[in-house]
């Protein structure tokens, strides 16, 4: 009985403790308020739960553009530099531009040359052709990479690449790959490749974090040319899954000064996973053409501001005649809800679309809570039909486009470390507007009262399931 009674006030003292933490650290009120009622309503299950999913900062993150870290700083400052002569001059015209560079830590640069990659088989093409063509080194980050038809086969170029001498650098998230095989590790380490997860928990302060995730895509050759996006390595990111068949998914290879910065994201987070710097040519390439201004944007939970949520409601501020959103998981917080809101009341012509089919059940449920007070303000939202759509994309106005790995949730805005690449050019803004507007005709469009044809418990799984949105 002693024994019993001792559990439960460790409980609450552990409670009580980690309710001042919550209060301390939490960054929405919300959010706070939610954990000091649990910790010390429900300690039982909500000390184990704080602690594993609770925290929306990554404790000991050695980020060079906030820290100051010396044996990375020194790298950074030399990148800069060196594209010094690339930057744009629209931060200097624009402040909504300039507050986007604020808050990326990188200038928008210029002279780029920037490919829309439209789903599996294009994007891994051009991929595995940069690959074949590397000389020096390859970078490689992905959130999820699997031991299956197109894992080997990228596999298979980088044990090749590795032979002839070519430095590869490979990183991936412990949690999204948690089935990658140690055979297919070690083959690569074998040949000389380095390889490694991205090391979510280590430190004292994360040994328990498990819901901390690095969902970053990146390739980069030689300095040259990167590769961001919606893809991870897996056959059903090729459309091979019979349950989802086509996946609909989008990449950019951007070639070009940009691509540097992509590289020094990669840097980042390989120094967070190995406690090293690695060193590589810093002069841009510049291809040949007219090019394109382009920000790389990487966000996550090491910032000290809320940067991809500020990045979401800027891009929806600065738009004044069309703001079109994919995204495969569409659960916003309340400022990004309301910045959706004033741009469709103020005449933007505001498009979701989203996909029909789940792969997250929870987050399915919970983006149709949006869907009714959103259409109040002519918001539209389209559900596409064929297969799984995957993608990130947002389209803003006539000029600015953005492609890379952040959903509309909670987890990008605040959980995830995520990377995107805005392209300001209007040309590529016709693309990504036709690309769009093929999704849109292959989707339906959400009608005011589909959700009144619902059962009144799937009306009730969606209100739970919006609750659960901050640890989807």
């Amino acid at each position: 009985m002693w024994i019993v009674i001792s559990v439960m006030v460790v409980f609450h003292v552990v409670g009580f403790l980690s309710s001042i933490d919550a209060v301390m650290s939490t960054r929405t009120s919300q959010g706070a308020i939610a954990w000091v009622v649990s910790l010390n309503t429900f300690p039982y299950v909500a000390v184990p739960a704080y602690w594993v999913l609770g925290r929306s900062r990554f404790e000991g993150y050695v980020n060079a553009r906030q820290d100051g870290d010396h044996e990375i700083r020194h790298i950074a400052l030399e990148a800069r530099e060196l594209t010094m002569d690339h930057r744009s001059d629209r931060g200097e015209n624009d402040p909504l531009v300039r507050a986007s560079e604020m808050l990326a830590k990188v200038p928008v640069l210029q002279n780029n040359d920037v490919e829309l990659l439209v789903d599996g088989q294009e994007t891994f093409d051009s991929v595995f052709s940069g690959i074949d063509a590397a000389r020096e080194y390859i970078l490689v980050q992905f959130f999820i990479v699997k031991d299956d038809e197109l894992g080997r086969e990228l596999h298979k170029r980088l044990v090749a690449k590795a032979k002839e001498g070519v430095r590869v650098y490979f990183l991936y998230d412990e949690v999204g790959s948690n089935a990658l095989t140690k055979s297919y590790i070690n083959e690569l380490r074998d040949v000389g490749a380095e390889i490694l997860d991205f090391h979510t928990r280590k430190g004292p302060g994360n040994r328990f974090q498990i819901n901390f995730r690095n969902h970053r895509k990146i390739v980069v050759v030689d300095g040259h040319t990167a590769w961001v996006g919606g893809h991870n390595v897996g056959d059903e990111y090729m459309g091979r899954d019979p349950e989802f068949g086509h996946w609909r998914d989008t990449h950019v290879r951007i070639t070009g000064p940009a691509a540097l910065a992509v590289q020094l994201s990669f840097l980042e987070d390989w120094h967070w996973a190995t406690g090293k710097a690695l060193e590589f040519g810093w002069a841009p390439h510049v291809p040949g053409g007219e090019g394109k201004d382009v920000l790389i944007y990487p966000t996550g939970p090491a910032d000290r501001l809320e940067t991809a949520t500020l990045m979401f409601v800027n891009g929806i501020n600065s738009a004044q005649e069309r703001l079109w959103i994919a995204s495969p998981y569409f659960v916003p917080d309340e400022s990004v809800m309301n910045a959706l809101h004033l741009a469709a009341l103020r005449g933007v012509d505001v498009r979701i679309i989203i996909p029909d089919k789940a792969d997250h059940t929870l987050v399915w449920l919970a983006a149709y809570s949006y869907f009714e007070e959103a259409q109040e303000t002519g918001i539209r939202f389209f559900r596409y039909m064929d297969g799984f759509l995957h993608q990130k994309v947002v389209l803003i106005d006539n000029e600015i486009s953005a492609v890379g790995t952040a959903n509309f949730d909670n987890r990008s805005f605040r959980l995830n470390f995520e990377i995107m690449a805005v392209v300001a050019d209007p040309a590529f803004a016709t693309e990504v507007e036709q690309m769009l507007l093929t999704d849109m005709a292959k989707s339906v469009e959400m009608q005011p009262g589909d959700l009144d044809k619902k059962s009144f418990w799937f009306k009730l799984g969606t209100r739970l399931a919006r609750l659960t949105s901050p640890i989807q």
